[in-house]
């Protein structure tokens, strides 16, 4: 049987990669699967609406030859925007100027990213062409925190390969501390009234808070 080709998951399943299927019996299964449902390049609204809610993600680049590097992106819910339904962006700010991934990127375009939802053990993994753009006042303006005390240095733009998701398994599940900083303080505050009570009803001072 003649294997179908151009797939858009064949940006990870590189001719290398399913001769490892083909040897440790997988490939049949995901050519299947690709059959029936190949990768998107195409940012969906469930995909929009995931990203906007994340706070931060990870970006993998790499040189010429091909060292990889990975960098922590962080900032307010939705500071990675979409801009179309093939691209992505953030702002690029003043930071330790050590510019790797701008390096990188004067010798290869290809990067990943990786994005976490730990507290709905959930993960989505994106595949793209990434480039700096420092000409363009109207995107610098648009990606812009007028909260964040620093200069917008250039834009970083990701034009969308492909994308997939992750099953759960494995995640743990975690939560930010501003997500739940609520509900603590309910707790702590309903843990307060019970042992006022419990003073009242046993004529003793409640505890002091230290």
């Amino acid at each position: 049987m003649t294997e179908r080709t151009g797939f858009t998951s064949d940006i990870a399943f590189t001719p290398a990669v399913k001769a490892q299927q083909d040897r440790l019996g997988s490939r049949a299964g995901y050519q299947r699967a690709m059959e029936k449902r190949d990768w998107s390049n195409r940012i969906t609204e469930d995909l929009a609406a995931f990203i906007a809610e994340r706070n931060s993600f990870y970006l993998g680049s790499a040189g010429a030859d091909g060292q990889p590097y990975i960098q922590h992106r962080g900032g307010p819910a939705g500071f990675l925007k979409v801009l179309d339904d093939r691209r992505l962006a953030i702002a690029d700010f003043s930071g330790n100027r050590q510019y790797i991934t701008l390096g990188n990127l004067t010798e290869n375009d290809r990067v990943f990213i990786f994005l976490m939802d730990y507290a709905n053990r959930r993960r989505v993994k994106i595949w793209a062409r990434a480039s700096f753009i420092e000409d363009d006042p109207d995107l610098l303006a648009e990606l812009a925190d007028p909260s964040y005390r620093a200069d917008v240095e250039r834009a970083l733009v990701f034009t969308v390969e492909a994308w997939d998701t992750n099953c759960p398994q494995h995640i743990p599940q975690k939560f930010d501390a501003a997500d739940i900083a609520g509900t603590v303080a309910a707790l702590r505050g309903r843990i307060a009234e019970l042992e006022a009570e419990l003073a009242r009803r046993d004529g003793s001072a409640p505890p002091s808070e230290t």
